[in-house]
């Protein structure tokens, strides 16, 4: 049973839609992302959700209630910005206790919440500081403490960990996501970020010119995208052009190389289609398991440590694979000649 059930909203400035028919339903302690690329609507979703935006059309459910029309103070709802927020004159503790005082809670039980987020925050020991006195990591975590000292029914987050560098970033999506585990508290992230959204989410949404191209797991994000927008968009994709030389045996001629899809092709014979496949499923050690070999030429080889990238040629297209850093086994030279290993369920077929 859904907790949140966002039915239909639209969202309209001037002539401009920025939010089109969206729908969602989420269940009670879920962590939802909204991912999707800068101006596809997921923060004017957060914001309608918060109370922040009034919807040109649809409703909003909240634990069976309808507070479409409620405004932000009256739905029970913490939020984290991007850009912290917080009040530069007040204190750690002060800035946790804030909507504490707000809502009168005495004075014992302000302190005792308060000191409770602050450990749970890993800042036990920095109540009497002051943000400027923090790091930017810390100023976040103060933020995120405020939001959900009320206990919110609702924890929303606003692309939260964008203004860190990238090393704090990873370190604080996971203290995040063990919070929201550890309080089950209902959560709505937004971020553009698509190892962000993958690495912590129960359900992602992926967003594109104000409509849910696609809501699912991670996993079948990734691995069985239904657009050819969510298959470009999440995760690295090397595309094929070619035509269908059999659609009942799923076959299709790519750069004069047949190839065979799992499953037959909805589309007449000699119709151009688009065929993808990712990075990790092209196989240079090991390609003689694979059911499909093709030859590559090597270009350029980059080392990252654990992997090493290789752009290749193939198939009258330039492709990207990584191979795993073995010591005792060197990458192929560029401007060499191999063999790489491709499975036919491997293969995703893309509208063109």
């Amino acid at each position: 049973m859904s907790f949140i059930q966002l039915d239909r909203l639209a969202k309209q400035f001037g002539s401009t839609k920025v939010v089109n028919d969206f729908s969602l339903s989420i269940p009670k302690g879920a962590f939802v992302s909204l991912l999707g690329p800068s101006g596809c609507g997921k923060t004017t979703v957060l914001r309608m959700l918060a109370g922040l935006e009034t919807p040109t059309a649809g409703s909003i459910i909240i634990d069976g209630k309808d507070v479409t029309n409620l405004k932000a103070n009256q739905r029970q709802i913490g939020m984290v910005f991007q850009a912290y927020a917080l009040f530069p004159n007040l204190t750690v503790a002060q800035n946790v206790a804030f909507g504490l005082r707000v809502v009168n809670k005495p004075r014992a039980e302000i302190d005792k919440r308060v000191a409770e987020m602050l450990e749970l925050i890993g800042l036990p020991d920095l109540g009497t500081r002051y943000p400027f006195q923090l790091s930017g990591g810390q100023q976040q975590r103060v933020a995120l403490a405020r939001a959900i000292a009320p206990r919110p029914r609702v924890l929303l987050l606003d692309e939260p960990l964008s203004a860190l560098d990238a090393k704090i970033r990873v370190s604080l999506r996971s203290e995040i996501r063990a919070i929201q585990r550890e309080l089950g508290i209902t959560t709505v992230f937004v971020t553009h970020d698509q190892e962000e959204a993958l690495s912590i989410s129960d359900q992602v949404v992926v967003m594109y010119k104000g409509i849910a191209e696609q809501a699912g797991t991670p996993f079948e994000i990734y691995n069985a995208p239904k657009t050819k927008f969510v298959a470009t968009f999440v995760g690295t994709l090397n595309v094929l052009n070619g035509k269908v030389s059999n659609a009942a045996r799923g076959e299709v001629e790519v750069d004069g190389t047949a190839l065979t899809l799992s499953t037959p092709i909805a589309a007449a014979g000699g119709s151009s289609v688009s065929l993808a496949i990712r990075p990790e499923s092209i196989r240079l050690n090991g390609a003689e398991a694979c059911d499909t070999h093709v030859a590559a030429e090597i270009g350029e080889v980059s080392f990252l440590g654990s992997v090493i990238r290789i752009r290749a040629k193939m198939l009258g297209a330039d492709v990207e694979f990584d191979m795993f850093n073995q010591p005792d086994l060197p990458p192929p030279l560029p401007g060499s000649k191999v063999t790489v290993g491709l499975n036919r369920r491997d293969f995703l077929l893309l509208d063109t």
